[in-house]
């Protein structure tokens, strides 16, 4: 079988995010900026909920890329940011290590995050498989590109190279895999409902008009169903 017909877990995954900081955001044209911070914060959230192990890494931080979005170190208060100066992540022993540290426990799927996609991004995707047996996972749409085309060609060559193109919410999705899984159900709901758009408003209105659970309301402000009074 191959190593292409499983699917992502939990258990065989990892995640890294590469450079996901402000002066390297001001760059990306391939995908609007705001909706691409939507979708890292996301798929960081699902990385949080199902205990996927976390790689956080920056490049020149001080001196032209700022901080990481504090929206991402808020979700891992804890990680450690991995600071380099090469645009190839892999370049970078600690990087490296972090990722075989936890590559230990069989999490030999790495999905991936990052900007740009066109340099670090396929940079880090090509060494890391030239030199190990990892499966890299490129989550298209919470990584972003200098242009449209970039994006596209990069996209195209990872592709050819073996990298698997994904999506945030199917990373979600699948580490989910059976609603019967209770113990992430609700933090799934809960990230859908913030992150994932109209699917998110779809699940407010299934809580509210199809189970009937009362929306409350707290000063003025909505704050959505009650999930004790869900059916």
């Amino acid at each position: 079988m191959s190593k292409l017909h499983e699917v992502l877990t939990p258990q065989n995954s990892q995640v890294i995010f590469i450079d996901q900081q402000p002066q390297m955001a001001f760059g990306v044209q391939s995908i609007d900026r705001q909706v691409l911070k939507n979708n890292v914060v996301g798929l960081a959230k699902a990385a949080k909920a199902f205990k996927v192990p976390t790689t956080i890494t920056t490049v020149e931080t001080e001196s032209f890329s700022g901080n990481t979005y504090p929206e991402l170190l808020a979700v891992f208060p804890e990680n450690q940011l991995l600071e380099r100066s090469s645009m190839n992540s892999w370049d970078d022993q600690n990087v490296r290590d972090a990722l075989a540290k936890n590559a230990k426990d069989g999490r030999k799927k790495i999905v991936c995050s990052g900007l740009w996609t066109e340099v670090c991004n396929m940079t880090f995707a090509l060494s890391c498989m030239r030199d190990t047996d990892y499966e890299i996972y490129m989550v298209a749409d919470a990584s972003g590109a200098t242009s449209a085309d970039a994006q596209k060609y990069a996209m195209d060559r990872l592709v050819q190279a073996g990298v698997v193109p994904v999506t945030w919410q199917q990373v979600l999705l699948e580490w989910q895999r059976d609603w019967a899984r209770r113990d992430t159900y609700d933090a799934v709901m809960n990230i859908v409902k913030e992150h994932s758009g109209a699917y998110g408003m779809g699940v407010d209105y299934a809580y509210t008009m199809v189970h009937k659970a009362p929306e409350r309301v707290k000063h003025g402000e909505r704050i959505g169903p009650n999930p004790a009074k869900q059916a």
